[in-house]
């Protein structure tokens, strides 16, 4: 009994030694269970959803033959090797998804000849943009949004430009895509009217319907889209009036309507678009008289109104646009003189005043026009002494044209500046003696013809006097 004690006791001491070293049972399970993963754990986010994935593969197949984009690109979001012309973004649920498709030219993909308009697109619920570029090519094809399906609410840019094989209308379905900011339909073949429903997209900032073949008239919704900063209507085959509704875009910055059949005058309305800095409206039918607010749009740097049957005197209104960097009023029919107040665009970089009907002297003011580079005042009745300096002469070189004006004429000390178009004052091609026109001078319409005939007389005179 004491043996079996004494025994007992080194060990007693040993295992009373031992709890602070050893883990319970139930530490050790409690440590094993913090190193588990949580039920709901999030997915890893190199990899995209699987249904998604399925539509780009898809859309893909039927854009592209530039490879097999199931087997050399598995993952198209999975960074370091993803597709190019591809933007992913991680999603709440921590899925990659697309958020941008890029087509048409490298290092994009390149579309195929039989490439056709992917309606699969509006299948990819987080895309935000979409760019087809040179891509229709060969195929015939039509702008198609889906009717029935629900259209990602996230899709805030569509560009389709350069695509000669898009053609027919521009869908009613396109007023599906609310949240669009940026639609860009440029370039290609489209017909038809433009469609009302696109008047409803009240999110747009710039719309792009330009160089396509749409017909009918600008329709008045054009008011309500209140927040666009850009229009682009040009080069296609628009007819009727602006409506005056223009007016209610008061954030808008550019408008082109250049290039249509459009009739009637420039709307009163416009006077209220106070951000307007591009305003071109060239190579129409609009005729009449200027609106008479136009002073106010003080933010206007460049007005392109060339090419159309104004028939009116210029309006003293311009000079007062002094922020005007390109003015652009040829072949307009423009009558009476050119106002002194365009002297007062110091801004003034471009000036296209040619073939119209205008009298009288250039404005002496217009030679302190320190940033002008290029001045046509070509083919009008223009007259007297051209009153620039040879520093002003050599500065527009070649960009200034004064040719088709019999009454200019240039002053014998800046002869040597430049070939403007104009014979020196005192002297014809034939060396003979000639004088610019005056105001008190100019010869009538009846005068005319007696003045050459005498004129004719006295050369022919002292040439029969020279010969003798």
């Amino acid at each position: 009994m004491h043996c079996s004690f004494s025994l007992s006791l080194p060990l007693i001491l040993l295992l009373l030694s031992l709890p602070s070293s050893i883990p319970s049972a139930s530490t050790t399970n409690s440590h094993h269970a913090n190193k588990q993963p949580p039920i709901n754990a999030p997915k890893p986010i190199n990899t995209i959803a699987p249904s998604e994935a399925e539509a780009l593969f898809k859309i893909m197949d039927s854009m592209s033959s530039d490879q097999n984009w199931r087997i050399s690109h598995p993952n198209p979001c999975q960074p370091g090797s993803s597709w190019p012309g591809i933007e992913c973004k991680v999603g709440k649920d921590n899925y990659l998804h697309v958020s941008r498709l890029d087509f048409g030219t490298p290092p994009n993909p390149t579309c195929k000849k039989t490439a056709t308009f992917p309606s699969q697109i509006f299948a990819l619920p987080y895309l935000q943009s979409v760019f087809f570029f040179n891509c229709f090519t060969h195929t015939k094809t039509t702008l198609t949004v889906p009717q029935n399906r629900a259209s990602p609410a996230s899709l805030q840019q569509l560009s389709l430009r350069s695509n000669p094989a898009l053609v027919g209308p521009i869908p009613p379905q396109i007023s599906t895509l609310k949240s669009l900011e940026i639609l860009t339909l440029s370039q290609n073949r489209l017909t038809g009217p433009i469609p009302l429903e696109i008047f409803s997209l009240g999110s747009l900032v710039h719309l792009d319907l330009s160089y396509n073949m749409l017909t009918g008239t600008i329709p008045y919704q054009l008011g309500s889209l209140r927040n666009l900063q850009g229009l682009d209507l040009s080069y296609n085959m628009l007819t009727g009036a602006i409506p005056n509704t223009i007016g209610q875009l008061g954030l808008l910055q550019k408008f082109d309507f250049s290039s249509n059949s459009l009739t009637g005058g420039i709307p009163d309305g416009i006077e209220k678009l106070s951000l307007l800095v591009f305003m071109a409206l060239s190579n129409n039918k609009l005729g009449g008289q200027f609106p008479k607010g136009l002073e106010k749009l003080q933010s206007l740097q460049y007005f392109i109104l060339d090419g159309n049957p104004i028939h009116s005197p210029l309006p003293l209104e311009f000079g007062k646009l002094v922020k005007l960097q390109e003015l652009r009023l040829a072949d307009s029919g423009y009558s009476g003189t050119i106002p002194e107040s365009f002297s007062q665009l110091k801004n003034l970089s471009t000036l296209s005043l040619q073939n119209n009907r205008l009298m009288g002297e250039i404005p002496v003011g217009f030679g302190s026009l320190s940033h002008i580079y290029h001045m046509n005042l070509s083919r009008n009745m223009l007259g007297g002494v051209v009153p620039f300096n040879s520093s002003f002469l050599k500065r527009l070189g070649r960009n200034l044209d004064l040719s088709g004006n019999p009454g200019l004429c240039l002053s014998p000390s800046e002869a040597h500046s430049s070939k403007i178009g104009v014979n020196v004052c005192g002297k014809n091609n034939n060396a003979s003696s000639i004088q610019p026109w005056k105001k008190s001078q100019a010869p009538s319409g009846l005068s005319k013809p007696l003045f050459l005939f005498t004129a004719l007389c006295v050369w022919g005179l002292h040439q029969m006097l020279f010969l003798v």
